[in-house]
Parts: C-alpha cells; sequence; structure tokens
C-alpha cells in the first residue's frame, strides 16, 4: 500500500499509520523514517518505543559496526530515553583471545564506555521505567587484565568515565519510581555493594526480578538490601554470594514467595569468591517450606565433581543444571547422584565439555548414567550433551525411555559412537539407523547436531538469556 506521496496516503490518520508502524522492528522503523516527513512524523511517536532492544558495542539492535552506531545510538536514547518503560542492552562477546587483538579490545572499550554513558545520561531521571535488563561479557577483558585500573588509564578517561557511569546508575535506581525488573550481568563495574542502598522505596515495593552477576566482584547486594525487596518473584546470584543468611531472608513468611531462583557457579572464580558460608541443606529446607514452588536453575562453569558434590544438596528444587567446561571432567558418580536426587523436578540437563577428547562415562558400568537420567527423570523435556561419548545403543534407549515428552534432544555428531560388535548384526548404514531409530523412539524427525558452535554457546550469554526466559516462567 502506497502511504506516502498518494492521495490516500495523506487522508489516512496518523493514529492508523502509526498502529500499522507498530509492527515493525525497531531497525525497520528507522529505515522507514527516511522515507518521508509524514512517515518520520509517525514513526517517532513515544507510543511505538516504549520498549528498546540495544546491543551496545556491536550495533543497534544486533549488527553494525561498534563507533559506527554512535550517532544512532545517541539519537534513539535522546528521542526515546526520557520514557522508554522497557530498555534492554547487550554488549555482545570481543574478539577471540589473540594477544595481537589487545588495542582493538581497548579500542572497543573505550567506545563500550561512551555508548554506556550516552545511555544512562538520557534514563537517569526516567521514572517510568519499568524494566532494565544490561547484559555485557567483558570476562575476557578481565582475564587480560584490560578492565584494571591502570589499564583503564590507557583509555582517555577510563576510570573517570566508570565512575561517572556508576554514579548515573545510582541517580537511575534513586529516580525510579515503578521499576519492576532490574538484570545486571558482567556489566564492567557499574553495580557496586552500594548500588542497591540508592534505589528508591517505591521502587523497592514493586521490584519483583533482581539478576546481579559478576565475576570478580564481592556480594552486590547485601542482607538489609534484600530484606528491603520483600515482594521478589525471581532472584539471579553468583552461587557464592547466596549465603546462608540471605537465604533466611528469603524463607521469612513475611516476604512473597519466591518462584525461580537462578545460581551462576563459576569454578575460575571460587579462589577469591569460596563457597565457605553459602546455603546449607537447612537452608534449602526452610526456603522451600516457604516457597513451596520454587524452582532453581544452575550453571556451573569448570567446576569439578568434588566442588559439585558440595553444592548439590537434597533439598534444593533443582529443575534446570547445565555443566559446562573445558578441562574439567563430570563423573558418572556426580551423573548417579543428580538423577537420584532430582528425579521429580529436573527438566533441563545441559551436559557440554569443549575440550579435545570425548570420555565415556558408561565405562567400567552396567548402565549408561545418561539413560539412568533420562529413566530417573520422569519430568526430563530438554537434554543436550556434547562433548562426552553417547553410544548409539543408549541414545536409541534414551529416546524410547522418554519419548515425545523429550521436547529437546541435541546431541553433536562428533559425541555419537557406535559399538562394532553391533554392526555385525545391523544391516545399512548405522547413523542412518540411528536417526530412524531414534526418530522412531521420539514421535518426530531428529537428527545428530551436525555444527558444535550451535550447541557450544558463549556461557555467561546463554545463562543471561536463560535465566531471562526461566525467570518469566517459560
Amino acid at each position: 500500500m502506497a502511504l506516502c506521496g498518494g492521495v490516500g496516503a495523506m487522508a489516512l490518520p496518523s493514529e492508523l499509520i502509526v498502529h500499522i508502524f507498530s509492527f515493525l522492528s525497531d531497525r525497520d522503523k528507522l529505515r522507514a523514517s527516511a522515507v518521508c516527513s509524514r512517515w518520520r512524523e509517525c514513526l517517532f511517536y513515544p507510543a511505538l518505543w516504549t520498549e528498546l532492544k540495544l546491543r551496545i558495542g556491536g550495533g543497534c539492535n544486533g549488527g553494525g559496526s561498534s563507533s559506527d552506531e554512535t550517532p544512532k545510538l545517541e539519537f534513539l536514547m535522546r528521542k526515546f530515553g526520557s520514557f522508554v518503560r522497557e530498555l534492554q542492552l547487550e554488549l555482545p562477546p570481543g574478539p577471540d583471545d589473540d594477544p595481537q587483538l589487545s588495542e582493538q579490545r581497548r579500542d572497543a572499550t573505550a567506545t563500550y564506555l561512551d555508548q554506556v554513558l550516552c545511555v544512562f545520561t538520557s534514563i537517569r531521571n526516567n521514572r517510568n521505567l519499568q524494566k532494565l535488563s544490561l547484559y555485557g561479557d567483558t570476562f575476557i577483558l578481565q582475564q587480560e587484565g584490560l578492565l584494571d585500573s591502570s589499564n583503564l588509564l590507557q583509555i582517555h578517561q577510563g576510570d573517570k568515565k566508570i565512575n561517572e557511569i556508576q554514579q548515573l546508575f545510582m541517580e537511575l535506581l534513586s529516580n525510579s519510581r515503578q521499576l519492576r525488573w532490574l538484570s545486571c550481568s558482567f556489566m564492567l563495574g557499574l553495580v557496586t555493594p552500594c548500588s542497591l542502598a540508592c534505589l528508591s522505596n517505591p521502587s523497592a515495593e514493586t521490584l519483583q526480578h533482581l539478576s546481579l552477576l559478576d565475576h570478580q566482584l564481592g556480594p552486590l547486594i547485601s542482607p538489609s538490601e534484600l530484606d528491603r525487596l520483600s515482594n521478589l518473584h525471581s532472584l539471579a546470584l553468583d552461587f557464592s554470594d547466596l549465603t546462608s543468611e540471605l537465604c533466611g531472608l528469603l524463607a521469612s513468611p513475611r516476604r512473597t514467595p519466591l518462584h525461580r531462583l537462578s545460581l551462576l557457579l563459576n569454578g575460575a572464580a571460587l579462589e577469591f569468591k569460596p563457597l565457605e558460608g553459602t546455603a546449607t541443606e537447612d537452608d534449602w529446607k526452610a526456603l522451600v517450606r516457604v516457597s513451596a514452588n520454587l524452582r532453581v536453575y544452575i550453571m556451573a562453569l569448570e567446576v569439578d565433581s568434588s566442588e559439585l558434590l558440595r553444592v548439590l544438596k537434597p533439598s534444593l528444587p533443582l529443575e534446570r543444571l547445565h555443566l559446562d567446561s573445558y578441562s574439567t571432567l563430570v563423573t558418572d558418580a556426580t551423573l548417579e547422584l543428580i538423577s537420584q536426587q532430582y528425579n521429580k523436578t529436573l527438566t533441563h540437563f545441559l551436559l557440554l565439555r569443549d575440550g579435545p577428547d570425548f570420555p565415556d562415562l558408561s565405562v567400567n558400568r552396567n548402565e549408561d548414567p545418561l539413560v539412568l537420567l533420562a529413566w530417573r527423570c520422569t519430568q526430563l523435556a530438554v537434554l543436550v550433551i556434547h562433548g562426552y561419548t553417547v553410544w548409539s545403543h543408549n541414545l536409541v534407549a534414551i529416546s524410547r525411555l522418554r519419548g515425545s515428552s523429550l521436547r529437546v534432544l541435541t546431541v553433536s555428531e562428533e559425541s555419537i559412537d557406535f559399538d562394532p560388535d553391533q554392526s555385525v548384526y545391523v544391516e545399512g548404514d548405522p547413523v542412518h539407523n540411528l536417526v530412524k531409530e531414534v526418530s522412531l523412539g521420539l514421535g518426530r524427525v531428529w537428527h545428530p547436531c551436525l555444527d558444535s558452535s550451535l550447541v557450544l554457546s558463549e556461557p555467561t550469554q546463554h545463562f543471561h538469556r536463560e535465566l531471562h526466559t526461566f525467570s518469566m516462567g517459560m
């Protein structure tokens, strides 16, 4: 339909044009605004921009180079920052671990600081903001020391900009009046242990979701601040930050019962964020008594089995478990404990390892521990495996045990192995036979995953996105 330049287009009321444009993505809205002045006027109607999704450092709404997108970002925030109701910011992963790219990383960090400053300068006085979701994958930069104070000095006014961003964030929290969702994951020291003290009393009452994740800093929420947030429905923290005291506060009958709890356990951070003082079995029992519908999601990064056994308490109502590593191994005994303790609650299980070899967890066992997990965990709906050997006949057994209730069965082709003794009794191509048998077991067409990179997504980014859907009860 020709909306621009024709008699019919000029006759359409602005309200109708605005409604038509409401079905466009943010990127398409920006493109359409260049068509004519009438479209431009309608496209920048505030009702069309109550929600913004931005990829800081990777372009607005996905794509584009970092510095080239800054003018577009500045325009969007200048236009809509003061009244936007939902804002999602995401910093994509940085370059691969190559020493020659350090200068590029410094340039990217400098641009990132400027862009985050732009965003918070625009929204700091926004009293209508209801949802703020922030993700910045700066862990690689932290490992290289590029975010240390000495290196920030190499970036023009780097330390000063960090302090300014922190102050603007606290100002935003102080001015907010109806914040319902606050999520901050790995955002370059944005959140400090003092930040939540600035949250206004009205927002402390309305806040239903809180997510505070950082690889290096100590606890970002104090018991007194958690006590203020009495209406939380969902919470996401580093596992080491869930102390016995915090768990006790969450178990208070004066609070709204907690429905979702997401916990990130990072083995590399345990040196400076130890597990001593974290929630005990009695703490979990007390919490579950008050929050009977509580479900827990845990991602463990590079955590050995001895540490896993310390945190997987029997009373923990575990629904989703993601074990991700490069060098550490999950033992068959750990899988045995998981399948026994969480047989009534576990729905999602991801077992990923990005190592050069593919260990076999069924060695010296009568039954494969993954088959036992599929048999015992009657609610299992998602199973993803890479980096461990899965024998073809065991994969068929898993598909038959869970059938169509196993909505997702993703196994990388590299992980699948075939018993040479069985090939003697089975005619035809073994891969074709496997696909046929698993498809019959699941009641739908199934294929192994041919591209392992589709399975091995960036862990912290995966956790940030997954906890979002998990916390919303999806």
